[in-house]
């Protein structure tokens, strides 16, 4: 489940009115990995156990699933215990200090600490047609069907030879992209067929999840940002951005798009 029904007093042309609205649900989550309480996300409590996987491998913590010996969930208490084989640190400061790290031997930019160990340049990923980001992104929204009844969430989708693979919805973009991740490396997918479709700007942090996930290719309906296009060009990802009514712009890696 990932919306709620509420009673609600609406205003409308000048009119209030009750009526039933449908609201997104979000639910704290925290993360215990062999015994240390690592983290605490708000998330939208669906495709949990991806969500582990995928933030756990973006952090760091884990290089697959199988690194993962068990997880237990107590939903009454917001807690999941993992117990994994790890070869980092789990302490908090690891994963909160912020240090300067040379991007791939180029520019320099802000990272956390397990930013600069798990971000990777992409050297493989798929071309698209022009007609494939407006297809793909076409797809993410019409299956976007908690955002059409709530407007509180955020979609990503994986796509691979023109057809989609995977939809996931959470509250909080990141972890729409951490469910896919968990996806991703349950199912064992190959990164460098993949592309995502993704509901929100293009940022930096979402650039980064995407070289953590291996992605090269990232389709968005919004704007990116300055920095997120200067890490996109360090990390070989294609960022395409703005894809409404049947156009969009090429940022970054421009040869993976053609006509």
């Amino acid at each position: 489940m990932n919306s709620s029904k509420r009673k609600i007093v609406s205003y409308h042309d000048g009119t209030f009115h009750e009526k039933e609205d449908t609201i997104a649900l979000e639910k704290p989550l925290t993360i215990r990995v062999n015994g240390v309480e690592f983290a605490t996300v708000v998330c939208t409590p669906q495709d949990l156990e991806e969500l582990v996987i995928g933030f756990l491998a973006s952090e760091g913590v884990v290089r697959s699933h199988k690194a993962i010996k068990e997880m237990m969930f107590n939903e009454g208490q917001g807690i999941v215990n993992v117990t994994a084989e790890t070869n980092v640190s789990l302490e908090t400061d690891t994963y909160t200090k912020r240090k300067i790290s040379s991007c791939c031997g180029k520019s320099r930019h802000f990272y956390l600490e397990s930013d600069s160990r798990t971000a990777r340049t992409i050297m493989n990923a798929p071309t698209l047609t022009a007609e494939d980001c407006i297809e793909y992104m076409s797809t993410l929204q019409h299956e976007s069907t908690t955002f059409h009844s709530t407007g509180g969430v955020h979609n990503a989708a994986l796509f691979s030879n023109g057809e989609m693979v995977a939809i996931r919805t959470d509250i909080g973009r990141h972890n729409a992209l951490d469910k896919l991740y968990g996806y991703i490396l349950q199912n064992t997918l190959p990164p460098s067929e993949l592309a995502v479709a993704f509901s929100g700007r293009i940022s930096s942090e979402v650039v980064l999840k995407l070289s953590k996930m291996g992605i090269g290719v990232l389709l968005s309906k919004s704007a990116p940002t300055d920095l997120a296009l200067s890490l996109a060009e360090d990390l070989e990802i294609t960022t395409v951005g703005f894809i409404r009514r049947g156009g969009f712009n090429v940022y970054t890696r421009t040869d993976r798009i053609h006509s």
